[in-house]
């Protein structure tokens, strides 16, 4: 397949393969520019367009960045991500997978997890910060003062990322920022918060 690509078009894949394997996601178009020193995207559009066109690369997620996937990429697993996740107050968490991370679950220690993209800073004295790639284990069930993922009945799909305690008569939801209060449920209330997942780490870009 080399053969047929121009020193650009290879310089393109090199930098897409070695980004991919050092961050565990692909390089934006405006990474790629900066990577061969041009100012404007067209360019890159256009190679990557006839590194489609040769069998090359992939394009995971039509419309959507850094997803590109290399043709001769061993088969792996991969981690979906997911719109976002509030570090802050709830906002809606699980919807459409937007890309598809080249890791391996086993990475974080699952068999299956799935990446939302955190945002707010509520979360910050757990070394969560805005922006990060927070992975979720899903599960239903945690321990008290393991950090989750949780869905809150009343805020329609609503989510938010937080440290859980559980206790005798109500549930806490604690952030790991001061400024922010902790949400209580007492027990009549507890059938509300739904558990979406474990989090078991982060990718930071």
């Amino acid at each position: 397949m080399n053969r047929e690509l121009t020193p650009r078009q290879k310089s393109v894949i090199g930098f897409i393969r070695t980004h991919q394997e050092k961050y565990g996601i692909s390089p934006s178009v405006r990474e790629i520019c900066c990577h061969l020193g041009l100012k404007g995207p067209a360019g890159i559009h256009k190679i990557l367009h006839q590194l489609i066109e040769k069998g090359a690369l992939l394009k995971g997620n039509p419309g959507k960045n850094r997803s590109w996937l290399l043709a001769d990429g061993p088969a792996r697993k991969s981690i979906p991500l997911y719109g976002c996740i509030a570090a802050g107050a709830p906002i809606e968490a699980v919807g459409d997978q937007d890309e598809d991370l080249p890791l391996d679950p086993a990475l974080f220690g699952c068999d299956e997890c799935f990446a939302l993209t955190v945002r707010g800073d509520s979360m910050i004295e757990a070394n969560i910060i805005d922006g990060d790639l927070a992975i979720i284990r899903p599960q239903t069930t945690v321990n008290s003062g393991q950090i989750v993922a949780v869905q809150i009945e009343g805020l329609l799909h609503e989510a938010t990322l937080k440290i859980f305690r559980r206790k005798k008569d109500h549930i806490e939801l604690h952030a790991a920022n001061p400024a922010y209060p902790p949400l209580i449920f007492p027990k009549e209330e507890m059938a509300r918060v739904k558990i979406v997942g474990k989090y078991v780490g982060i990718i930071r870009r």
